[in-house]
């Protein structure tokens, strides 16, 4: 699985992080792991052609001093679908400048 890894965070980062994904995005029923919605312009053509799959979404966990997100779009309403896919370039773009927007935001220095 291809992953996007930040470390060597703070136990203050992590509790600033946990917080913000709390507020933002609801607890998963997992503690610890969240799901990031991708932006529908962000979708892959054939994941925007299936409207019976959205949110698509990347999976994010938060564990002590670092975060780990998969690079992989997940639908949340099915376990297996040809939509799921590993993140084309201009989504793993998105998701890294998407998280370094929300640490600047929050002060976390990485």
């Amino acid at each position: 699985m291809k992953q996007y890894v930040i470390d060597e965070l703070t136990e203050e980062s992590c509790d600033r992080l946990r917080q913000y994904l709390d507020e933002r995005f609801g607890e998963s029923g997992v503690d610890g792991l969240y799901w990031l919605p991708i932006p529908e312009e962000e979708l892959g053509p054939e994941q925007a052609r299936h409207h019976e799959c959205k949110p698509f979404c990347f999976a994010a966990e938060l564990l002590p001093g670092h975060i780990v997100f998969e690079l992989l779009v997940r639908t949340r309403n099915r376990m297996h679908c040809n939509c799921m896919a590993h993140a084309n370039t201009r989504q793993s773009i998105w998701l890294m400048a998407a998280m370094d927007a929300i640490f600047e935001q929050l002060g976390i220095k990485i």
